[in-house]
């Protein structure tokens, strides 16, 4: 028998080379097509494309503002001209830039000169000095990563993340009055409802959204190290504060009056901050539905041709729920390294941001991951009340807490006999097993007014769910 072959790599066929190129990252390969609409916000081309925007914006803002001596009225055609670089910014422009950042070695400057290219022989090469006036690269990359996140978090990850808080919102309104043992400390606790723990996942999910819905995006255009020192050197006599103000405000991004070189990227922590808490609740959804598919609460539908293990072939594993936690937890660290990177930079200026805000689609990239595995895991699974039920009728124990609360309050109402109602509660129950005539025997032998010996033998494990049907009807909108 031969011996085993070690493993060798670089004796094999290399894929580097491969066309089309291999993904490094599982987001570019395997999860592409759960990622692949943020590639229209935050990939490198994406940064290049918003750049262009804010580049020839500005150089109409200047035009439009007489900011510039010499910097006239442009036509429609001259405005048409201009908002057509970044528009037909395709496969060649993107290889262009490319190759004009590899001479340049400065990836800003190649987004000049690619502009500086197409107004080449037009009526507005006179004016080409515009291009980048007064800017350092930070000037254009601080507005164009705000406009790209921007339209990231409102065009692509918002929507997926409302869905499936309407999603969780709606099986939690199906479910409200489905009776459920809680598992406190994962112990047999005071019943409650299916739908009501639903709900109060999807109300914790919201209360992100709102956050996430009311964030600003902040940008700044005022020069090398926010003086605009370049502009009021070159031109003294324009406003300048209000040209910035209005320009960034014309983006649809909020004024920040006060920076360094770089806008400060507060804004981008808190947001980052908000996404990830959402990622955790929705973390706590996916191990606490796991755990209701283990415990039989949740029936999974089996897939036509599809495998749960290689080994046991009953299995229907709830992968999608398994995949959500490991890239929510993934999501979240990136989210957190981001917030706390961002937030700080060398006095007036380090790169630090440069490479970091690079990751910010890979960040959103596993929370939308995250996000289509639990909408297609909960999709899949039917609530299976038998289940549901036959933990109740077999946790009879749950129904001490009424009965002591009862018998406290007929206490404190004067009725005799009612002494040290929990301590009694605790011997019947703590450590035995009790069925429902234990329970019903020792509601009989108490001195309690009728009315509520008869509330108290008439309930159940699976009727002890206090309001919270209603709760959800009430509150889970």
């Amino acid at each position: 028998m031969g011996a085993v072959t070690a493993w060798d790599p670089a004796s094999m066929t290399s894929f580097a080379a491969l066309e089309p190129a291999v993904a490094l990252g599982p987001l570019d390969g395997r999860y592409r097509a759960a990622a692949s609409a943020l590639v229209d916000h935050l990939s490198e081309p994406a940064l290049n494309r918003a750049r262009l925007h804010v580049e020839v914006e500005w150089f109409i803002h200047l035009c439009a503002t007489a900011a510039v001596p010499g910097a006239r009225e442009l036509t429609a055609a001259e405005t048409d001209l201009l908002r057509a670089i970044p528009r037909d910014f395709d496969a060649d422009g993107i290889r262009e830039h490319a190759a004009i950042e590899k001479v340049t070695v400065h990836d800003v400057k190649a987004v000049e000169y690619y502009i500086k290219r197409r107004i080449e022989g037009s009526t507005l090469e006179p004016l080409a000095e515009l291009v980048h006036f007064a800017c350092t690269s930070e000037d254009i990359n601080n507005l164009s990563y705000a406009l790209m996140v921007k339209g990231a978090v409102e065009q692509v990850w918002l929507p997926a993340a409302e869905a499936l808080a309407a999603q969780i919102a709606e099986l939690a309104q199906a479910t409200a009055g489905v009776p459920m043992l809680s598992r406190t400390h994962g112990q047999t606790a005071t019943p409650t409802t299916l739908g009501k723990e639903l709900a109060v996942l999807a109300h914790r999910l919201r209360r992100q959204l709102a956050r996430v819905r009311a964030q600003e995006y902040l940008g700044k255009i005022n020069g090398a190290t926010g003086t605009f020192g370049a502009h009021t050197a070159a031109v003294p006599g324009t406003d300048w504060v209000t040209a910035s103000r209005t320009f960034v405000e014309g983006l649809g991004l909020t004024w920040n009056p006060l920076t360094t070189q770089i806008e400060s990227h507060d804004w981008q922590a808190e947001l980052y901050a908000d996404v990830a808490r959402f990622g955790r609740i929705l973390h706590n959804l996916a191990t606490d539905v796991w755990t209701y598919i283990s415990l039989g609460y949740f029936a999974q539908a089996a897939v036509a041709g599809a495998i749960g293990s290689s080994a046991m072939p009953h299995k229907i594993n709830p992968i999608r729920f398994e995949n959500a936690e490991a890239n929510l937890e993934i999501s979240a660290a990136l989210f957190d390294t981001l917030g706390a990177t961002l937030v700080t930079s060398r006095l007036q200026r380090d790169l630090t941001d440069s490479t970091s805000q690079r990751n910010i689609g890979v960040a959103f990239g596993h929370s939308l991951l995250a996000i289509d595995n639990v909408r297609r895991g909960l999709g899949a699974l039917s609530v299976n009340e038998a289940a549901l039920a036959a933990d109740l009728d077999a946790s009879w124990e749950v129904l001490a807490e009424p009965i002591q609360s009862a018998m406290r309050a007929a206490a404190l109402a004067g009725v005799p006999g009612m002494e040290n109602p929990y301590e009694r509660l605790k011997d019947l129950t703590r450590g035995h097993v009790i069925d429902a005539a234990a329970i019903r025997a020792f509601v009989g032998e108490l001195e309690l007014p009728d009315e509520t010996k008869e509330r108290l033998a008439a309930l159940t494990p699976g009727t002890y769910v206090g309001l919270a049907e209603s709760l959800v009807r009430d509150y889970l909108s």
